[in-house]
């Protein structure tokens, strides 16, 4: 049996942006550090900040009054600084830049008087915050649904969540064009879902089973599962050996692997070590490393703390 893995596969850097300002306040302030909603998307991330001294809570009325508390890099909607004001809270915003983006389209287009369509999954914590910032019309393309009749010289503006399927999102984009043909549409799925979807497609291609490393709640892990579902292949999506069902694994000589961008390396390396494998084969193009900077409005809050925690090297030898 041999192991296909997918690169790029893993961390993005809004992930690790996340994780390194909640390492950076509490380097600051001390413990403990709130964080509202699940920093990242991942069972084990969420342990790791935990085991350092965070708590975290659903919402902004959980933390106490006077607090340290982090916004989730999924992105805050309005109304969340507003609660935080009203309790003297000192916020750290670890939303990923690339929804910060969203965010400032939302609030540009809406200023420009344009109707604003959103792509994206109902009560996910990213359509949540975007939603949030300006009125908008929510379009999950995983159900039915239907825009309002506007009249015929509105301008439209199509946003979208930023860790949707490529392929899906097309369809929705193309459905919406067609009463709506001088839509403005904005490219907002992210790179990290984009390339690793990219290279999920090309994994399904050559291998009989796909593993998808990530917890059940990550949009992005979900939609790698959907893509090598979509080429025909058995998919699962596993957050760790514990999870994984040896009967899927009868007859299979190609296993690909591959994991969200809120899952650890090390995650990985245990699916991989429980298959034991003849041979590992890397796939896909690899992936220049992004990092992105503290935000400006931060950096006096950190002071010189260091950046470290959620920088995680390949353990595996990806030249075999």
């Amino acid at each position: 049996m041999d192991v296909y893995l997918a690169t790029p596969r893993g961390f993005c850097a809004g992930v690790d942006l996340a994780v390194d300002i909640v390492d950076l306040a509490i380097q600051r302030y001390g413990t403990p550090v709130y964080v509202k909603h699940q920093i990242v998307h991942n069972p084990k991330v969420v342990a790791d900040v935990e085991a350092e001294g965070a708590i975290t809570v659903e919402s902004v009325e959980d933390v106490p009054e006077g607090a340290v508390v982090v916004f989730s890099a999924h992105g805050s909607p309005p109304s969340d600084y507003e609660k935080a004001k009203l309790r003297n809270l000192t916020v750290l915003d670890a939303t990923c830049p690339l929804v910060t983006r969203v965010h400032n389209e939302a609030k540009k287009y809406s200023k420009d008087g344009k109707k604003i369509i959103l792509i994206g999954h109902v009560d996910h914590q990213e359509v949540i915050g975007t939603t949030g910032q300006a009125e908008m019309v929510l379009v999950d393309e995983r159900q039915d649904w239907t825009l309002p009749e506007w009249e015929e010289d509105v301008e439209v503006a199509v946003l979208t969540q930023t860790t949707l399927s490529v392929y899906d999102t097309a369809i929705a984009i193309g459905n919406i064009r067609k009463s709506h043909p001088d839509a403005i549409v904005r490219d907002d799925i992210c790179y990290a879902t984009t390339n690793r979807q990219a290279a999920a497609t090309e994994l399904a291609d050559m291998t009989d089973l796909v593993l998808v490393i990530g917890a059940q709640n990550s949009s992005n892990c979900n939609r790698l599962k959907d893509v090598a579902i979509k080429k025909g292949v058995p998919a699962y999506l596993i957050n760790g050996p514990e999870e994984l069902d040896r009967s899927w694994l009868e007859s299979v000589e190609k296993i690909g692997i591959t994991s969200g961008a809120s899952t650890p390396e090390t995650q990985v390396k245990a699916v991989i070590e429980a298959v034991a494998p003849q041979n590992i084969f890397r796939v896909g193009p690899g992936e220049i490393k992004t990092t992105f900077a503290i935000p400006r409005d931060l950096r006096s809050l950190v002071g010189s703390g260091q950046r470290s925690s959620s920088k995680e090297e390949s353990i595996l030898d990806e030249d075999n």
